[in-house]
């Protein structure tokens, strides 16, 4: 009995000396920070994500919440922000991050992971070609809405969508004009795929958040969902790759009407980095994830306050239609719609895609300016949920305001920093500084282009005593509340 005590005893004492001499003692947590009862903090992190980062937001310059493998850093305030944003890439890294907290390896592929062509190809030629591509985005948005909305419409009857998964189905569309071209954007069964991998891909990343650090290696390979739908897709994918690196070899400079899509852009980096034709199709299924998911959080978010506030449509409405008949359906027509940027801008920042925001890792010992010392191999990010709704950024911040951006742009010469596509450090749903997601351009846009069609096309209410539905959390993912939408179509329509 005593040798059982003294080994007792030496195993509590090194988990009270492991605990205690934890680079990360310092740091405050929301919740327990001793060992085994700190999963209690995790699961109410879990739960409750938006509470606990308030708690630590309104409480501490720097605290620290618990997962159930490792703790998560969190920054407060529009200053720490700005701060975190500027770390240098030697210091911390916000891939390293997205590897962390998304386990890219098993949710997507170990090229995601090792060789992220679709950074570069999102952020470069992509972004550059916005004003080249715009016109197939129209374009496919009007056809999108017009098979998915307007063949199930009966005269002036109101008919309910679902619209989350409506939403899905027209950003996919629209994306893949982009992404792979005509005809196969329109393709069912690889939009069946890209949009599958999306939702599955999600709900791998929870399954594996469950896990130890140490498991999830063990359990990562036994995840099929993301193989297997990229085997699929590569059925439609690869035979339009093997084509154009035929032709890119029979004409080489010569080819006149080279595609400018996604696919020739991640051709294009690929052979400059020396990779194979897998890592392009495994780069476009993540980028299909990237743009399918948050895009239609953003749109659904988006017409719930429509639905909920229907008399929002008539002045939105009146500044589309006035812009749209000055300068069409283009791209110098969606930077003048200010009201709509403001009301799409003030949705996002209201709800969010995520409550956290400028995730990094760092690689050595980083101190703040406060003195905050964050340990090497430490995940950190800023509340970006809680730095939204903080009253020092915002008047009346728990208000959603659908013009408080234009307004701003209207009383502010440097206007330019409200725009819904900006970051700054008291407005983080896109990230912010260097790192800020690299498609936010294309993405605002597509919304814009989206929203603009329902506001012309539309009317859009709940049902009689639906209220908005409120959102929900994963880890640090907003869930939105799920309500149906009732459409109906206007009329007459304008041209």
């Amino acid at each position: 009995m005593e040798t059982l005590g003294a080994i007792i005893g030496v195993f509590v004492l090194t988990i009270l000396l492991k605990w205690r001499f934890d680079p990360l003692y310092s740091i405050p947590a929301i919740g327990p920070s001793f060992p085994v009862l700190s999963y209690i903090g995790a699961y109410r992190y879990c739960t409750n994500t938006r509470a606990v980062l308030e708690e630590g937001y309104s409480k501490y310059n720097v605290f620290k919440v618990a997962m159930l493998d490792q703790w998560l850093v969190v920054v407060s305030g529009a200053d720490l922000n700005e701060e975190l944003s500027k770390v240098p890439e030697s210091y911390a890294t916000s891939h390293k991050a997205a590897q962390d907290l998304s386990q890219l390896r098993y949710t997507f592929s170990e090229s995601v992971a090792d060789q992220p062509i679709h950074v570069t190809t999102i952020r470069g030629p992509l972004t550059k070609n916005l004003g080249i591509i715009f016109d197939d985005v129209v374009d496919e948005v009007h056809a999108a809405f017009a098979d998915t909305i307007g063949s199930k419409m009966q005269g002036d009857d109101w008919i309910s969508i679902a619209p989350m998964t409506v939403m899905s189905v027209i950003i996919s569309r629209a994306s893949n004009r982009v992404f792979v071209g005509l005809p196969l954007c329109r393709n069912e069964d690889y939009l069946n795929i890209v949009r599958g991998f999306t939702f599955d891909a999600l709900n791998a990343r929870f399954i594996l958040s469950l896990f130890p650090k140490s498991m999830k290696g063990i359990i990562g390979p036994f995840i099929p969902w993301a193989r297997r739908a990229t085997r699929k897709a590569s059925v439609y994918i690869r035979p339009i790759i093997e084509d154009r690196i035929n032709k890119l070899r029979e004409l080489g400079e010569k080819w006149a009407d080279k595609p400018k899509d996604y696919i020739t852009w991640a051709m294009e980096e690929a052979e400059r980095e020396g990779q194979p034709t897998q890592v392009v199709i495994e780069s476009l299924m993540f980028a299909n994830f990237a743009a399918i998911h948050t895009s239609s959080k953003s749109m659904t978010q988006a017409l719930y306050h429509l639905a909920e506030c229907p008399v929002l449509a008539a002045p939105l409405r009146e500044e589309v239609e006035e812009v749209i008949r000055d300068h069409g359906w283009t791209k110098v027509a969606m930077s003048k719609m200010w009201k709509l940027d403001s009301f799409m801008r003030e949705s996002q920042r209201f709800n969010g895609i995520t409550h956290i925001a400028i995730m990094r890792k760092t690689s050595q010992d980083t101190t703040l300016s406060d003195g905050t010392v964050i340990p090497a191999e430490t995940l950190v990010a800023g509340a970006s949920t809680a730095t939204h709704h903080d009253a020092r950024n915002y008047e009346n911040p728990t208000v959603f305001d659908p013009f408080r951006f234009a307004n701003m742009r209207a009383e502010d010469d440097a206007h330019i920093k409200h725009q819904f596509v900006s970051t700054s450090p008291g407005y983080v749903a896109f990230g912010h500084g260097k790192y800020a997601c690299p498609g936010r351009f294309f993405a605002v846009n597509e919304l814009k282009v989206m929203m603009a069609y329902i506001l012309l096309h539309y009317d859009v209410k709940f049902k009689p005593g639906q209220e908005r539905p409120e959102n929900s959390s994963r880890w640090h993912v907003v869930v939105p509340g799920h309500a149906d939408v009732l459409f109906k179509k206007r009329l007459p329509v304008p041209a």
